[in-house]
């Protein structure tokens, strides 16, 4: 038997259609993200969930709670599995941010995993606070499905390490669109399957493009939102 978390990432936001820099900062759900969340309750609603965490970011509960009520759970929040927080860049565009703080951003476009802007953390320091909350609700919840609400950085990261990869490249190489669903099985806490990555089969009938999403890497023409 095994103990399966849904992670999910939260629906979009404005922020989100913007391509900014919204780690630490409260941003609401769309009307979009709202509907994305609620098709993916509705996938969700005969699945015998028995616990529901999240994040505690305004955009993260919104998603939990839509998705907990089928299953009549109140989301237990755990400040651990919030979102990357990106200091002084909060708010901006990427373009903004190079012209106002041309050092940094080069330097965390090198490697996220161990530079953090002024004021921000490093994806090191997020998983160093993630990882424990993970294990807590494995241990809690044997052979039972949980579902987990965080955020793209976040869980980018975590799927990275708990499935042997090199977390440097999470940003290329890893993506995680609004409202998506991962599942992991986990035989023990520190032994994780892979079942299902980046799912958004309830609202879109093909995954999105590679697009920009902040990382040069993946920019056909570098532009600023």
């Amino acid at each position: 038997m095994v103990t399966r978390l849904y992670l999910v990432r939260h629906g979009a936001t404005q922020l989100t259609a913007e391509d900014r820099f919204s780690g630490a900062i409260g941003v609401e759900l769309s009307d979009d993200g709202r509907r994305q969340v609620s098709l993916l309750g509705e996938r969700l609603a005969d699945d015998p969930i028995r616990a529901v965490y999240t994040s505690p970011l305004s955009r993260t509960l919104e998603t939990a709670k839509i998705l907990a009520a089928p299953h009549a759970l109140e989301p237990i929040q755990r400040d651990g599995l919030r979102e990357i927080s990106h200091g002084r860049w909060e708010g901006l565009t990427r373009r903004e941010v190079e012209e106002r703080f041309p050092g940094e951003y080069p330097a965390w476009e090198a490697d996220p995993f161990t530079f953090a802007p002024v004021g921000g953390e490093s994806g090191l320091a997020v998983l160093a606070r993630a990882l424990p909350v993970l294990r807590e609700i494995v241990l809690a919840h044997a052979e039972q499905n949980v579902l987990v609400v965080s955020h793209k950085a976040t869980l980018r990261l975590v799927i990275s390490s708990l499935l042997g990869f090199d977390a440097r490249g999470y940003r290329d190489r890893l993506d995680q669109s609004p409202a998506c669903l991962n599942i992991l099985d986990f035989k023990d806490p520190v032994r994780a399957r892979l079942m299902l990555f980046n799912d958004v089969s309830h609202y879109a009938s093909t995954p999105r493009k590679g697009e920009a999403r902040l990382s040069k890497g993946w920019d056909a023409q570098p532009k600023g939102g």
